[in-house]
């Protein structure tokens, strides 16, 4: 399993991995992509599923019911929703509280972590998966990582294998940080990756700095095994 993670900036000379300089206009746009990709060598699946299982973090089986790999839009027991996104022996969950990856699973494997004792239920960001930091990475003016972790995102576009979840302002992001934006995130079950994107548009007249980072969370058997 492997992760490639790019950054591409318009209107703008340069740009890091986690934060972007001043968006010059109301059309100016930021790009944020990664790749995760399944390993394909059976002994490794083999392992980590060992090594998962022993330690309770791997439920789900090859053989597994049918009706398990379903895709739609789903409810928790603590009652948040989430989009499952299936394709072939492939599932991804896609929280919409924090818009946070919790899972991408192939053939029953999971690759995605999530604490075992994460808050499911909105009281606080969910600790794990692919979580977003946004519009500040780690400690700073606002909140620390930023206030997309904690909010509910909305559902643009969904079919069985990509979702697309929008963020923008309310009254609770305009109390720490009021700008005008809107935040696009995109997730897409390929056939052996899963494939995330993010875009920042300015939706006004001034320009703003952010930082955006996905704080990622994996399950491995052992780093000797990647």
């Amino acid at each position: 399993m492997k992760l490639c993670a790019s950054i591409l900036l318009a209107a703008i000379a340069s740009a890091n991995a986690f934060s972007a300089s001043p968006i010059a206009n109301k059309a100016s746009l930021s790009r944020s992509t990664s790749v995760l990709n399944a390993s394909k060598n059976k002994d490794k699946i083999a392992s980590r599923s060992k090594w998962a299982e022993a330690r309770g973090y791997c439920t789900a089986t090859a053989d597994a019911p049918a009706d398990a790999a379903a895709a739609g839009l789903m409810t928790n027991a603590e009652g948040l929703e989430y989009v499952r996104l299936a394709n072939g022996d492939s599932t991804s969950d896609i929280y919409l509280y924090g818009g946070c990856v919790t899972s991408y699973k192939v053939g029953g494997q999971e690759y995605v972590a999530v604490r075992p004792d994460a808050k499911m239920d909105g009281s606080k960001p969910i600790s794990g998966g692919l979580s977003h930091c946004w519009p500040q990475f780690g400690p700073g003016e606002i909140q620390q990582h930023g206030f997309a972790r904690n909010v509910n995102w909305t559902v643009k576009s969904m079919t069985d294998t990509t979702v697309e979840l929008e963020m923008a302002p309310s009254d609770y992001t305009k109390e720490m940080w009021d700008k005008e934006f809107l935040c696009t995130f995109t997730v897409a079950l390929e056939d052996d990756k899963l494939s995330t994107r993010m875009l920042v548009e300015n939706k006004g007249e001034e320009a703003f700095d952010f930082q955006a980072a996905l704080h990622s969370y994996f399950t491995v058997s052992a780093l000797e095994n990647l």
